[in-house]
């Protein structure tokens, strides 16, 4: 054994840096940071309705409870996903916790909201919305009269 190996090692070049995470809410965020925000969220939403088969319905992001439900939810199904959590009783719990989120998803009396989310159909409303909200789209990106 060499008289350096008690020495603390630098880091290797080669290791990846730790994804950043987002807050599970957009609270406190600048106004681009929230737009990229609740795009990633879209992202999610559209992944986790395809995948979990949740009746997520037009106008989501217009619900704080449903958006902070999605958000959690994604955050939760993703540490799963990347390897971080490799707890088989957790991933359990979070497949029949799928059933609660569903109910929280489709409740309501807005005749509008009924209708379910489709990524394409709803996009343009989204993107207005994100503007009413005082988001700021990157750089380059078309508003959406455009």
């Amino acid at each position: 054994m060499s008289h350096g190996d008690d020495q603390p090692q630098p880091p290797y070049d080669d290791e990846p840096e730790p994804p950043r995470r987002w807050p599970l809410a957009s609270h406190g965020l600048y106004p681009r940071e929230r737009w990229r925000w609740y795009e990633q969220l879209w992202n999610d939403v559209c992944t986790l309705k395809s995948r979990f088969g949740l009746p997520v319905r037009s106008g989501w992001w217009e619900d704080a409870l449903e958006v902070e439900a999605l958000a959690a939810l994604a955050a939760w199904v993703e540490r799963y996903d990347s390897g971080e959590w490799d707890d088989p009783p957790g991933k359990l719990a979070l497949l029949y916790d799928l059933e609660r989120v569903a109910r929280l998803l489709g409740e309501g009396d807005d005749e509008n909201r009924r209708r379910e989310f489709d990524q394409g159909r709803d996009l343009l409303a989204f993107t207005r919305w994100l503007i009413e909200l005082g988001c700021q789209p990157p750089p380059g990106s078309p508003r959406p009269d455009e």
